[in-house]
């Protein structure tokens, strides 16, 4: 199967650079023109090893002519103003002009880069979304975030199960975080047993788009077929 994946030398589209330029002279801007009273800090966490893909940097993936992780910049963009990259290699994400962090804590999984998100945001609320997630929806965003005031936070919750790594969180929960990582208790999806998590169900995901394209992830060379099948 061949899979299209972007180079480290191609530059990023011209789109990125202005939707930066309106975001910095308007930060209040989001989904719709809608404003929000305190726009989140917005987490890319790209330090997975991808076993499951060959070690294959997801995030590169082209999905629709343009790469996953540069779709998840436009989406969050229009959202978040602190936009950043938990991952293992800055160089990697130059072309982004993003700040990129290394895992504070490696080898924890996705609970450690979760970790590492909410240690060094700038503001209260995060949004964590994996990096292989190519349909991000702003609207869907701002729902979590608007979903996780009174709360530690908030994420999806479907008949596929809940979807840690798609959601908002308080910075202040990270000492939680940090509890299950020292007692071994790396499940991202069981996170619900330790922080209140306001849930944004499947009704109303689907006021933003198909349910299984807006939370599809690829995960192994069968997903990203999949999804390349139903353009």
């Amino acid at each position: 199967m061949f899979v299209e994946v972007e180079t480290l030398g191609d530059p990023v589209e011209n789109r990125l650079v202005e939707a930066r330029g309106q975001q910095a002279a308007n930060p209040s801007l989001c989904h719709d023109g809608a404003a929000m009273l305190a726009p989140p800090s917005a987490a890319i966490l790209a330090g997975g090893k991808a076993r499951r893909f060959g070690g294959r940097d997801k995030s590169r993936l082209v999905i629709e002519g343009r790469s996953i992780i540069v779709r998840q910049t436009e989406a969050l963009q229009r959202v978040a103003h602190d936009i950043f990259i938990v991952g293992p290699q800055a160089d990697l994400y130059a072309d982004l002009g993003l700040p990129v962090y290394a895992d504070l804590l490696p080898g924890f999984g996705a609970l450690g880069g979760l970790f590492t998100a909410l240690e060094v945001a700038r503001e209260d609320l995060v949004l964590a979304v994996a990096c292989d997630l190519p349909f991000l929806d702003a609207g869907l965003l701002v729902r979590l975030v608007e979903r996780a005031a009174g709360h530690d936070g908030a994420w999806i919750a479907t008949a596929r199960g809940t979807e840690p790594l798609i959601a908002c969180y308080r910075r202040d929960v990270r000492t939680r975080v940090l509890d299950r990582l020292r007692r071994g208790a790396l499940k991202a999806a069981d996170l619900g047993a330790t922080l209140d998590l306001a849930v944004v169900s499947a009704d109303e995901v689907a006021e933003f788009g198909p349910i299984d394209r807006l939370l599809a992830n690829v995960n192994t060379p069968e997903d990203f077929a999949r999804i390349e099948s139903t353009r």
